[in-house]
């Protein structure tokens, strides 16, 4: 298959990596919503701690995370480059760790009010394809993913700057009626998606299909 064909065919429900989150039917808690910022600090710590000691930087702060992250990529690289080879291990901590931080992620922008779980799904639904890395994926394309990914990287420096727009106003409406807007409810959760489908395709390396530009 050609690299064009290959970057045509990547359609929003077929991709390696897909998300959706349960839309609160209920309602949300005003009170849980109002307190947001100081109730996710826990979770937030042990998300962190879990990055600076499995990346050995010990730092205890976002950087340790971007490490982690960072030593990662850099062996799944190798190892594709050299071997092609995708160690089910790692792929298998990815897998949790991405679905971790998007739990977190979506407790922190209020689309849901459940403590984020450290191992269940919980209504956050995250799935990612394995890959048969000598059949599915080109020894040579790791080294220009990530340069290839850079128009979606500049749409979703501007999509989260009006996703956090759309959280600041979800939270009055939450404060005022109790519930998140559906509109901005779907919005956000594609944000999401969309850089799920980015981080998959340049960063964690489980596809070379390049990712639509949909929020869908």
């Amino acid at each position: 298959m050609s690299d064009t064909s290959s970057m045509a065919e990547g359609t929003g429900a077929s991709y390696p990596a897909r998300l959706d989150i349960d839309y609160p039917e209920a309602g949300l808690s005003r009170v849980k919503t109002l307190f947001r910022i100081i109730l996710i600090i826990p979770i937030v710590i042990v998300l962190l701690l879990v990055s600076s000691s499995s990346s050995g930087w010990g730092s205890g702060d976002w950087e340790s995370l971007y490490a982690l992250f960072g030593a990662l990529f850099l062996p799944t690289l190798l190892m594709l480059l050299f071997r092609r080879k995708y160690p089910r291990w790692w792929f298998d901590w990815n897998l949790e760790l991405t679905r971790f931080v998007t739990r977190i992620t979506a407790y922190m922008g209020l689309l849901r009010e459940e403590y984020p779980s450290t191992d269940e799904q919980q209504a956050v639904h995250l799935d990612l394809d394995y890959p048969d890395a000598s059949r599915d994926l080109k020894r040579w394309m790791p080294l220009v993913k990530w340069f290839l990914a850079i128009p979606h990287l500049i749409l979703l420096f501007f999509l989260y700057i009006a996703a956090f727009l759309s959280v600041v106003f979800a939270w009055f409406a939450i404060m005022f009626t109790g519930r998140y807007p559906r509109g901005l409810f779907d919005f956000v959760v594609g944000v999401e998606r969309w850089q799920l489908r980015v981080n998959a395709y340049a960063f964690l390396l489980i596809t070379d299909r390049y990712p639509p530009f949909s929020l869908q």
